[in-house]
């Protein structure tokens, strides 16, 4: 199945829905429409690396599990005054990355998602 550059980008939109109301680590295995069709590509996973407190503007790097490639992902800083820096996917397509920073403290919480595919 060839999804086109459209259906990715809904995908990626649905599935940013789907991480607010899903588990820390979860795998879909599938979803069909009513025509019957897959709506989600094969191997679909969303990946969570949890807040964890790092120094301003220190990446937190998250890769997909085994041969999987990123599909999409985000980050989120959390703290007073907290700024999400880059929220931008790996060289190899492998994973995603968050960076941040927190005025007037030198450490920042930082989470990362990765939406990950076969």
């Amino acid at each position: 199945m060839k999804l086109t550059r459209a259906a990715l980008t809904a995908l990626a939109a649905a599935a940013t829905c789907l991480a607010a109301a899903t588990p820390a680590t979860a795998t879909v295995t599938s979803a069909t429409t009513a025509a019957g069709a897959t709506a989600v590509p094969p191997g679909y996973q969303l990946v969570t690396l949890s807040n964890a407190n790092v120094p301003n503007f220190q990446r937190r790097t998250l890769y997909c599990p085994g041969s999987k490639r990123v599909l999409g992902g985000g980050a989120e800083a959390r703290g007073n005054g907290a700024i999400l820096v880059g929220s931008f996917p790996t060289d190899d397509g492998r994973g995603w990355i968050g960076i941040g920073r927190q005025i007037g403290y030198n450490d920042v919480g930082i989470s990362v998602f990765a939406i990950c595919v076969d």
